[in-house]
């Protein structure tokens, strides 16, 4: 580990360069490929490290720093040094129905109240890196279907903009899991590669929540920063069920 350290340091290694092989950098240190395996992995964890099947080990980005639990939009919560990383929005997905009974519970509205469902890919300097999922009730913004697709515009700017849903707070719930085949495509993930897969509630000033949302992030691009609120707990109630909407069969799409 403190040869592969020294190498990227002395060695003026960039994001993205490829480290020595296992049997190069096994023969530099006189030890064997296990020994070698055991220092990638542990340096993999550590976000140092990048490792392709097949291709070779390169060197990891810097670990963006993201505080989940600060209100407000994505770029908000991201930080890494003092420039903000460039960050884009692919809407993926815009559609209705009714929610699931976790959904309904979480926002508090009938099991049969149409809810919005938006999907968007979040970009970050050139690399996928957050599956975004929101749901949030159709009484609540009626026209956010059409205001979603009209561009690339900070969500809750626009709730809050044209439907007064501030966000004064939210509640969350963090869990280190196996990428999911959807995941893994959208991210460019490998089949043994983790998410940090956070489910929250997002709250307006007068308590009422209106946005069930759900973010995914690889593992090796992100270190979080949590803190928040200890007097509400919805999701705990909430969380383990599956999210998701059914389809609107009400004729009144209105």
């Amino acid at each position: 580990m403190d040869l592969i350290e020294r190498l990227i340091a002395d060695g003026g290694l960039q994001p993205g360069d490829r480290l020595p092989t296992n049997k190069e950098l096994a023969e530099q240190c006189r030890v064997s490929l296990i020994s070698v395996r055991r220092a990638l992995d542990e340096l993999e964890r550590a976000g140092r490290v990048r490792r392709h099947q097949g291709v070779g080990t390169f060197v990891a980005a810097e670990r963006i720093l993201t505080s989940p639990a600060l209100a407000g939009g994505l770029l908000a919560t991201l930080t890494r040094g003092q420039t903000p990383p460039e960050v884009t929005t692919q809407v993926l997905e815009v559609s209705d129905g009714i929610p699931t009974e976790d959904i309904a519970t979480a926002l508090a509205i009938r099991s049969n109240a149409r809810v919005w469902c938006i999907r968007r890919l979040r970009v970050i300097e050139q690399r996928p890196m957050i599956s975004e999922t929101s749901y949030i009730p159709v009484s609540l913004a009626p026209g956010l279907d059409s205001d979603v697709r009209s561009g690339d515009v900070s969500l809750y700017r626009l709730l809050a903009d044209r439907y007064g849903l501030i966000d004064a707070y939210e509640e969350q719930h963090l869990e280190i899991v196996k990428a999911s085949m959807q995941e893994r495509r959208l991210l460019n993930l490998a089949a043994r590669d983790q998410v940090a897969r956070i489910r929250g509630v997002s709250f307006s000033v007068d308590g009422q929540p209106f946005d069930c949302f759900q973010q995914v992030y690889p593992t090796d691009g992100f270190a979080f920063y949590l803190s928040g609120r200890t007097d509400r707990q919805v999701l705990p109630v909430t969380h383990p069920g599956p999210w998701g909407l059914r389809p609107n069969r009400s004729p009144d799409k209105n």
